[in-house]
Order: structure tokens, then sequence, then C-alpha cells
């Protein structure tokens, strides 16, 4: 793998957080809000988003895991279901956090799940949204950056489950 550039440095990162949670603040005012974050390349992302999450909200914090790449770059379309939440969201306003959408596959099985529970509300909260390799429509309530069809590492996101220590954003070219 070869460190092509660093698209999102990490002050630029930090303030679209910042950005988001007040979003988040704002709209989740006077409620309670379960926090769903998707494993394992969402966790620096909730992380960083809960900190700046007003204080006086309720949040409750869960996590699902999902699979639909192995040890790939690419998605095999299929999605499997690795770590289940451990408390109901029946009758909560869930907030699912995902660091990158890019086909949708995945992210379309997890709304279909959570919805199957019967939540109150269920909103969608990601970091990066590649639109251009989409091929099923998903719900975004809250963007963070819509970046190009690269492939990248860094602030939670992996390469073969290595790179996500990273502070920031890369795109890399991986070496055959």
């Amino acid at each position: 793998m070869v460190l092509e550039e660093i698209l999102l440095p990490a002050e630029e990162i930090g303030r679209k957080v910042e950005e988001l949670a007040r979003e988040i603040n704002q709209d989740y005012a006077g409620r309670r809000v379960t926090v769903v974050g998707v494993l394992k390349g969402a966790y620096v992302f909730v992380a960083d988003l809960l900190r700046h999450l007003d204080p006086l909200l309720e949040v409750r914090l869960d996590f699902i895991s999902v699979s639909s790449y192995g040890n790939a770059q690419k998605s095999s379309g299929e999605v499997r279901l690795l770590k289940d939440l451990e408390e109901s969201v029946e009758g909560k306003n869930v907030l699912l956090v995902e660091d990158i959408v890019d086909t949708g596959l995945t992210l379309d099985y997890l709304c279909r799940l959570l919805w199957a529970r019967r939540p109150a509300d269920l909103r969608v909260c990601v970091l990066l949204d590649k639109r251009s390799r989409r091929v099923v429509k998903v719900p975004l309530d809250y963007v963070g950056f819509v970046i190009p069809d690269r492939f990248v590492v860094g602030y939670g996101l992996d390469c073969a489950g290595m790179y996500r220590h990273l502070p920031y954003v890369a795109a890399v070219r991986v070496e055959e």
C-alpha cells in the first residue's frame, strides 16, 4: 500500500465533527437518543462525536458490527452481522453512526435491520459519503464529507486491518 495524499487533515475532520454535533444537539434537544456505532471503522468518529454532544442530552451508546469486505478492498456485496446490539432499540430515537458509505449495501442492510426492531426514529450520520459508487439509495441525515472514488484509510478506516490509527483520512494505492 502506498500513501498517495492526505485528503482530510485531522484539523478539518475535527471542525466537521463539531459541526455535525451541533446539528445533532439541535435536532435531539430535550430527547433521549441511542447512538449506534458501526464497528470497527466508526469507532474513532463515534468517540469524537460523543465528546461534542450536549451534556444535557440523554445519550446511550451501543455498537453493531457487520462485514462486507473481509480483507478485500472492494465490497463483496454480501453483508454479514458479526456483533449485534446489546440493548433493544424498540421505541427509541436511534442515531446510526457510520464511517463511510459507498455502494450503500451495508447501510441499507443496517437500516432495514434496525427499522424491523421498531425504533421511534432512525437517523443516519456518516463521516464520508462516496456518492459516485452508490448502487442503493440510502437515507443520510448528517454527512461529514463527500469524497471521490478513492480507497481511503485513517481515522478508523482500514486496509486489511491496518492504518485505523492515523489521525487523518488519506487516499492510498493498493499495490497488487
